[in-house]
């Protein structure tokens, strides 16, 4: 008889997330390897970059290597030193926070709000100091935050926004686009993002200054970019910086999908709209909180997620799920709680929202390739596992 500790798990009949593919990302690497120019900063990103720019409405658009390093970038140019402070949510990745400690500075981090999960606008004043140098909000699951408070509160105080728009291409505030709300904002192409080439990502901003320097930073510092355009007669190092720059192959990739990129978010909205009509009662009935959209926001349908009472009946969950071939899963371990967050940031006021986001959260497969029956069987099984 096989014991529990050696019993075989069922296999995954619909996992959480399956990288998106076109169709036409092979064409676009053949294309960038006969051009045999496979460094960054060649056709393929340029293309990339004009689109973002058009889609954004903002001048500069730099591609990286990951939403992380677009992060980094962000914060060399605040110009972030030691002794600064960043006010920001707890209920986000690392590289949020990280960005900031690698400059020396310290992440202050506050509650979020109940029905978005996205940074409270009003807790930010309360964490502000004289220290205060930034404030780096994050748009969670594709849904903007209420950016117009806190740009206000920023000008008041003069201090940069940040936004790690990660999750939310094509999700718009108040008819603007997310990732151009702020001073300057990341973007994630992760494989787990709705638009991806593995791993990539972007940083924009509109002002000339920061990017013009931003093209210096991700060029290890030289001027290089400005020899290519024959713009001087030789390039040399010029400022700080790093390797800040994504292959051709990863451009080509991602070129691909940005041409389909809002057919893609119109596919996974229905998807999206599938979930919230069929599991809205799980709300009205008291077992489980659904995503909740304010009508000033546009999202992308990047994650749908239940936010359950506990971590147990969590767990329970999603061990029913798994036992069924549905794969879900857990979201953010807070950041004020973690081991790096206590050693190298602090926190201001409750964390009520955060914990229990932490502690409930639980997020459904969605990708842009599901079939409608694999979402009808997802909520089958959500449903009868919640009950």
């Amino acid at each position: 008889m096989t014991s529990p500790e050696n019993a075989v798990s069922p296999p995954i009949l619909i996992p959480f997330v399956e990288p998106l593919r076109t169709g036409g990302e092979l064409e676009a690497l053949r294309e960038a390897v006969g051009r045999r120019r496979l460094s960054g900063d060649n056709l393929a990103a340029r293309g990339a970059e004009a689109y973002l720019r058009g889609a954004l409405g903002v001048a500069h658009a730099l591609l990286t290597p990951s939403g992380t390093a677009a992060l980094e970038l962000a914060a060399l140019l605040a110009e972030l030193q030691p002794g600064d402070e960043v006010v920001m949510p707890s209920f986000t990745f690392s590289s949020t926070a990280n960005a900031v400690v690698l400059r020396g500075a310290t992440p202050v981090f506050v509650d979020v709000r109940a029905d978005t999960l996205n940074i409270d606008a009003d807790l930010i004043r309360p964490a502000l100091t004289e220290r205060t140098r930034a404030i780096m909000v994050v748009h969670y699951a594709g849904v903007p935050c209420d950016m117009d408070p806190i740009m206000a509160l920023a000008k008041t105080h003069g201090l940069i926004v940040i936004e790690d728009a990660a999750q939310a291409l094509h999700a718009r505030y108040r008819g603007r686009p997310a990732g151009a709300l702020g001073d300057m904002a990341a973007f994630s192409f992760h494989e787990t993002k709705n638009i991806h080439c593995g791993e990539g990502g972007v940083f924009v901003c509109d002002q000339q200054t920061w990017g013009e320097r931003a093209e210096i930073i991700r060029e290890k510092g030289t001027n290089r970019a400005a020899f290519f355009r024959g713009e001087i007669d030789k390039y040399t190092w010029v400022d700080v910086g790093s390797s800040f720059l994504p292959s051709e192959l990863n451009a080509a990739f991602l070129g691909a999908q940005l041409e389909r990129s809002l057919e893609i978010t119109r596919l996974r909205l229905d998807l999206w709209d599938e979930y919230q009509a069929s599991l809205g009662g799980l709300q009205e009935a008291g077992v489980a909180l659904t995503p909740q959209i304010p009508q000033d926001c546009a999202h992308n349908a990047h994650i749908y997620h239940l936010r359950l009472p506990s971590a147990e009946r969590r767990t329970a969950v999603l061990q029913a799920m798994r036992r069924e071939g549905v794969q879900g899963v857990s979201h953010y371990v807070p950041l004020h709680s973690a081991p790096a967050g206590r050693r190298y940031g602090r926190w201001v006021g409750e964390m009520t929202n955060t914990d229990r986001a932490g502690e409930g959260l639980l997020r459904l497969p969605l990708g842009s390739e599901m079939k409608t029956e694999a979402v009808a069987q997802v909520i089958d099984v959500v449903r009868r596992a919640v009950a």
